[in-house]
């Protein structure tokens, strides 16, 4: 049997605010797919040079009430990042709240906004600590 990686699917609610926000991760959209009969669309967003790896945004045109509002129904999306403090930097200046900010210089969490959690992880292994993340509190659960 083989396996391979297809994609991670998330449902949304607000598709510009979804896609605005994994944009500034730095993911770009690679497929679109707009059912006129099903109502709801299918985003496929990826960071560049890696398309093979997509996070599916699906976005129900009539909303969607049953989405569960905490989000904790999935697990998390994990990225790579050059460097976790300028990106949790870009991020944070942008209007994102770190939940879990790069004490460690290692890993930060963060959440989209349809709740889903976003694990940063430190390319190299952790920075040295440096403000103003070594004193920022928790925001909430990751």
């Amino acid at each position: 049997m083989t396996l391979r990686y297809l994609h991670t699917m998330v449902r949304v609610k607000d598709l510009d605010a979804s896609i605005a926000f994994y944009s500034l991760l730095g993911l770009k959209e690679t497929r679109r797919y707009d059912s006129e009969q099903g109502r709801f669309s299918l985003i496929f967003m990826a960071p560049e040079g890696q398309e093979e790896c997509p996070v599916e945004l699906t976005y129900n045109w009539d909303g969607d009430e049953d989405l569960p509002s905490d989000g904790r129904h999935f697990g998390h999306i994990a990225y790579e990042v050059d460097d976790i403090h300028a990106t949790c930097q870009h991020l944070m200046d942008n209007g994102v709240t770190i939940n879990r900010p790069p004490r460690d210089g290692r890993m930060a969490f963060v959440r989209s906004p349809d709740n889903i959690s976003i694990e940063l992880l430190n390319k190299g292994g952790a920075r040295p600590p440096q403000e103003p993340w070594v004193s920022m509190p928790n925001i909430g659960h990751w």
